[in-house]
């Protein structure tokens, strides 16, 4: 299998027939799991079914919702759920996305703003230091709850020394909270 250029900086995910997905941009099989961190990273990439070249994208991230929801804790209330389904055939159907990526958006900065204000508020205040480590174990929880992005092949000796050094790091991170 070639490599394939990505186009403006998406990268381009092969959905084989095998229900197999391949990365063009790593040369290597991913799960949904990887798409997930790709998400989650920011990286912008577009699902095509390897046979008819349609844009897939859709489904798989909708099937990436559905396999994080029954992972345990769910995100998307029964009652949301049931209104959003409602919503299919409505004469509203064509604004609803529109205004469903918009709300996202405004969340997204809503909590940026919040986090600044929090560390702002407590920026010359007896709690400051209390609230710095807060924030700073909370950023490593986040982190060593995300997967890691999948790695090239590599010999188990870098393996076990990559592993070290993030060991290492996390060491001194803990060293430093405490």
């Amino acid at each position: 299998m070639k490599k394939q250029p990505a186009a403006d900086g998406i990268v381009i995910i092969k959905k084989y027939a095998n229900r197999r997905l391949y990365n063009t941009e790593t040369s290597s099989y991913i799960t949904l799991d990887h798409l997930a961190t790709m998400t989650r990273e920011g990286r912008d990439f577009k699902v095509v079914d390897a046979k008819t070249d349609e844009d897939i994208t859709h489904n798989v991230l909708t099937q990436i919702i559905m396999e994080e929801e029954s992972r345990g804790e769910t995100m998307m209330p029964v009652n949301f759920l049931r209104q959003l389904i409602s919503m299919y055939g409505d004469s509203m159907q064509t604004m609803v996305p529109g205004y469903l990526e918009a709300s996202m958006d405004s969340f997204r900065r809503n909590h940026d703003q919040f986090k600044s204000a929090v560390e702002g508020a407590f920026a010359n205040s007896p709690f400051a230091d209390i609230a710095k480590r807060n924030l700073a174990m909370f950023d490593v929880a986040a982190h060593a709850m995300t997967p890691p992005a999948p790695a090239p092949a590599a010999s188990k000796d870098d393996e076990i020394a990559a592993l070290r050094t993030e060991l290492a790091k996390l060491q001194e991170k803990v060293e430093k909270l405490g």
